[in-house]
């Protein structure tokens, strides 16, 4: 089960969907790896599950959005940010360093909640 479903995120009336995985970068299961290889493993195990069928089947794009409790994000992730930040910034009219800082705060703050 997909998290997310936008139209028009990468491209024009294309769908991308997205799903949302947590990830405590202290727990024991991570003891012995990097952070870096931490995002990526849960990365590649969300692509592996749901890539091919949002390919075939929804005739779409998927985005694994990893973050960990400790504030940080896994390489799609940061990249998908980046892209939803220069989104809202162009329509808002705010800078898209106020408004990446924002939404990277936003999500700091609702990931320790």
């Amino acid at each position: 089960r997909l998290d997310v479903c936008t139209r028009g995120f990468w491209t024009p009336l294309d769908r991308a969907f997205t799903d949302i995985r947590v990830l405590h970068p202290q727990a024991q299961s991570n003891a012995n790896t990097s952070l870096f290889q931490m995002y990526r493993r849960h990365e590649n195990e969300k692509k592996s599950k749901y890539n091919d069928r949002v390919l075939q089947v929804e005739k779409a794009t998927f985005t694994p959005l990893v973050f960990s409790t400790t504030g940080g994000m896994g390489n799609e992730a940061a990249r998908f940010l980046k892209h939803l930040a220069v989104k809202l910034s162009n329509k808002s009219g705010q800078s898209y360093s106020d408004t990446v800082a924002f939404m990277r705060r936003r999500i700091r703050f609702d990931l320790l909640k």
